[in-house]
């Protein structure tokens, strides 16, 4: 569901500014407002009533009594407070969502500020200027021009400062922040709120620093830091409460149960929710609140709670005035409903409720010429025909929305449109087309990249529910065997380029609003053979994209960048396989290629379920010291889906390396470990994996001259147990390789960070506790002083990068391991690799008896020292002796070290 928090930013910290007398100041230039006002004592009386109803709410009455004022001030020629009554107009014509009569009055506003020269003393006008330019971001914000409401409010943070309001400049950089949120930069905005929130902690608590508090916790959620943002929600709710502002008391009650709401605590959650809910003064908060709300309950299973509380939303929305926010509440309650209607057990039948409810929304959009607001209507409206399998009806709504989602240029609306044009058209059995469709919904989601980053289930979409099923789907279609293309095929693919051959939706074809039909039952279409190699070419592309985008949803940053084309990288190696495994609903599909070759596919009819429930009985039983048969059992399976099918082909192509692309639960699988029922892979294969070959650099190793840190931490620490083998170690591999070694004490983020910076170094190795996770913030390697964040590891080796350009060649995490219970666990590999800048990683999915470490990496460094073997070699002949000593033969010694990039 697209929630609140994204679709209007951060609550704004200006709601309550009303340009009046109290607007001007009142110490140092008292004198001078007093002159310019003298003579216009009736025309501030009803500049003051205006404020009044405004704060009551009474947004309509407030109208008149401003437009009566600017009548006055225009009869005496009063430029300054004509411009203030027009702002003031312009905040009243937005609440009532009259947006082409609020955008005139502002722009009048700015008009008769900027004229030159102008007849009152500069630092009044000026004052009145930042106001204005406060509204007019809001404005332009509400309307969804991000970037203009960043600038307006830039170009107001520089006029405070000019006349020394520092309250006034904080608010505009708070509100910088809101918009920068909006444009997807979430990062910038945490810098940008910190920084304000340094400031406000000098100062005297206060609704602005309960407001600056408030928005840093948020941003800082929304990027994955719950204990900080916490901390800061907490913060912001305890001066609140010293300053009796019930705004901002529910709006930070909000922030903390959207906290608790993200990691897992519901009944926590719904406690703040209910607290905030009798804090708020506001109605649009309250539905806010009810809405997060409603869809706990709904997770919760609490049916008559659900109901009860659904209609009591929708009650209070009817009561308030046409907006887009009340259109986007009604959006978000239609869709909280659509899941609800779905679930057979709930016993409730809402489905006309939705559509009534959309077609108001529909209407109201229409009503406000809010072209965003009425592209969400309709295209939810199309979801719920969709759901109902009205398909003909859903495609023709869908494809109005798109076509109004292009005319704004709105990519983040677009992509969904095109996705469910593809959905539908699957569903019909146009398969073609249906990939036409995909194909650009993939491609506007590779334009939005860098606005997808930092994003969870909290604001915009959900990457689990809204992003990587675009991926899967898109790559399902493509492995399907395709139908020739038809000439309809080709001139409905151009259709979906050109927005205007779209028929619109209006008063004849607006039967579509009608309540969705009941349901047919469709007959499942069997699935085709052998795909064309265009169609496995797009593929493999697409897994590739969807390696990239789960890395950025990770870091909550764009910062991968592809090096090299694929092909490139494949033909490097005339010695390497690579190899794809995709997990689907029905099946796993794998994409094989072999030097010189095209791409082949094959496939294993087999539910998601299932594999899932396989690969996570199999990691189990690998680590546990008596399940050795039960392990090869699961693990000949594994074989028999990713490797048995081309086994005949990689033996007959003289391969000596296997590298997988791995998709879901299976990067949790050391794929060495893998058994043909007489061998593991590794005793036929070297093996390496990468999250993605576009961001690979192969380098030969005899190429390069080894140099190395080595660190580590022998000592309990933190809570973790001791390593006593981690200084036999390190002294091993100090004998094979040339470097300086840290250990304990020594091993610190400063020096740390000191070594790195100071020498040419090509190796990083070190000994010590850590964990990956997909989750960033629970993804680290334990120093002495503190455990080093993956995020913070970057920051660590930025001042390298400038230093010495050159990439780390190898880092080796020795004692690491991936979280139990976490089918993304690995992400956390790469996410550490990619953060150190390193080529190829060698690290554990699970921690082993450090003393047959200690005799792998031994054996390991002696495989690259001598230059004679690749990466991927070396390795493989260190697990092959602990395979052959009978000490460690079980594959829980030896099978959990996997390399990560660059395998030559």
């Amino acid at each position: 569901m697209l929630k609140w928090g994204h679709r209007w930013g951060s609550v704004l910290v200006l709601l309550a500014m009303f340009l009046g007398a109290a607007a001007l100041p009142t110490i140092a230039h008292k004198a001078v407002a007093t002159s310019i006002v003298q003579g216009v004592s009736d025309a501030q009386a009803l500049m003051q009533q205006g404020r009044t109803l405004y704060e009551t709410q009474r947004f309509s009455e407030a109208g008149v009594m401003l437009q009566r004022a600017l009548v006055a001030f225009q009869t005496s020629g009063n430029k300054l407070w004509q411009a203030a009554a027009l702002s003031n107009l312009s905040l009243v014509y937005q609440q009532l969502g009259q947006w082409s009569q609020a955008e005139n009055a502002s722009a009048q506003s700015l008009s008769l500020l900027e004229t030159k020269p102008h007849p009152t003393p500069a630092l009044e006008r000026l004052h009145i200027l930042a106001q204005t330019l406060d509204v007019r971001g809001r404005l332009q914000l509400a309307r969804g021009q991000a970037e203009p409401a960043l600038n307006s409010w830039k170009r107001a943070a520089e006029v405070y400062a000019h006349i020394g309001d520092t309250s006034g400049a904080i608010r505009s950089r708070i509100n910088q922040a809101t918009a920068q949120q909006a444009l997807g930069l979430y990062r910038l905005a945490e810098k940008t709120l910190a920084e304000v929130s340094e400031i406000l902690e000098k100062q005297a608590d206060s609704p602005l620093k309960a407001a600056g508090m408030q928005n840093l916790g948020n941003v800082i959620r929304i990027i994955g830091d719950l204990d900080r943002a916490e901390a800061a929600l907490q913060q912001s709710l305890a001066v609140a409460r010293t300053v009796r502002s019930p705004q901002y008391i529910s709006e930070a009650l909000l922030g903390l149960g959207k906290t608790a709401q993200a990691r897992g605590d519901n009944q926590s959650a719904l406690n703040y929710y209910q607290e905030a809910i009798v804090s708020s003064p506001s109605p649009t908060i309250k539905i806010q609140i009810q809405l997060n709300q409603l869809s706990l309950l709904l997770e919760e299973k609490q049916w008559n709670a659900a109901s009860t509380l659904w209609h009591a939303i929708l009650t209070q929305i009817d009561s308030l005035p046409p907006s887009r926010t009340t259109v986007y509440a009604r959006i978000d309650l239609a869709e909280s409903l659509m899941k609800l209607s779905t679930i057979e057990e709930s016993g409730l039948a809402v489905s006309g409720d939705i559509a009534q409810m959309l077609a108001k929304a529909v209407q109201a959009a229409k009503n406000l010429q809010d072209q965003r607001a009425e592209s969400y209507a309709i295209g939810t409206l199309g979801q719920l025909y969709e759901q109902n399998q009205q398909e003909s009806d859903a495609l023709s709504l869908t494809q109005q929305a798109l076509a109004i989602a292009q005319t704004i240029d709105a990519s983040e609306i677009a992509y969904q449109w095109q996705w469910q044009i593809g959905r539908l058209l699957k569903t019909k059995g146009d398969n073609e087309r249906a990939i036409s469709a995909y194909e650009q919904a993939v491609q506007t989601l590779q334009s939005l990249r860098s606005d997808l980053v930092a994003i969870n289930s909290d604001v915009q979409f959900s990457f689990r529910e809204k992003v990587e099923p675009v991926y899967r789907q898109f790559v399902d279609l493509l492995l399907q065997s395709p139908e020739e293309e038809d000439a309809e095929t080709r001139s409905w693919g151009e259709a979906l380029r050109d927005p205007s051959s779209f028929i619109p939706l209006n008063q004849e074809n607006f039967s579509l609003l009608e309540s969705p039909r009941p349901r047919v039952p469709v007959s499942p279409r069997p699935l085709p053979a052998q795909p064309k190699q265009e169609n496995l070419l797009k593929a493999r592309q697409a897994i590739e994209s969807l390696q990239l985008a789960e890395l950025d949803n990770f870091f909550r940053q764009a910062c991968l960048v592809a090096k090299r084309p694929i092909d490139a990288v494949v033909e490097q190696d005339q010695t390497a396989a690579f190899i794809y495994p995709i997990i689907l609903p029905d099946r796993i599909e794998v994409i094989f290629k072999l030097p010189q070759q095209p791409l082949r596919r094959y496939t294993t009819s087999i539910a998601q379920s299932e594999v899932e429930s396989i690969l996570e009985q199999l990691r189990r039983y690998l680590t546990e010291p008596d399940r050795l048969k039960e392990a090869q059992s699961l693990s000949q399976q594994v074989y028999n889906w990713l490797i048995r099918p081309a086994a005949t082909d990689l033996e007959q192509s003289n391969i000596k390396t296997i590298v997988f692309v791995l998709d879901g639960s299976l990067r949790n699988i050391p794929m060495a470990a893998l058994y043909d029922g007489q061998q593991y892979l590794i005793e036929k294969y070297a093996i390496a994996s990468s999250p993605g070959l576009q961001i690979v650099e192969p380098k030969p190793v005899k190429q390069i001259q080894l140099k190395a840190l080595i660190a580590g931490i022998s000592e309990a620490r933190y809570g973790f147990s001791p390593l006593p083998n981690v200084e036999n170690e390190l002294k091993q591999i100090q004998s094979e390789v040339s470097g300086q070694m840290l250990l304990n004490q020594l091993f610190n983020t400063q020096s740390f960070n000191n070594q790195i910076n100071l020498q040419a170094l090509t190796v990083v190795h070190l000994a010590t506790h850590g964990k990956f996770s997909s989750n960033a913030e629970e993804t680290f390697i334990l120093a002495w002083d503190k455990p080093i964040k993956v995020n913070e590891l970057n920051s660590l080796l930025r001042s390298r990068d400038k230093r010495r350009p050159e990439a780390i060649e190898l880092l080796v995490l020795s004692a690491c391991e991936t979280a139990k219970g976490d089918k993304r666990a690995a992400l956390g590999i790469a996410g550490v690799a990619l953060r150190a800048g390193a080529r190829s990683t060698l690290a554990s999915l699970w921690q082993v008896d450090d003393k047959s470490t200690s005799l792998l990496m031994s054996q390991f460094y002696q495989g690259i020292a001598d230059k004679q073997l690749t990466k991927a070699e070396a390795l493989r002949q260190a697990q092959l002796n602990l395979l052959q000593n009978s000490q460690y033969q079980r594959p829980r010694f030896w099978a959990p070290y996997v390399l990560l990039g660059n395998w030559l």
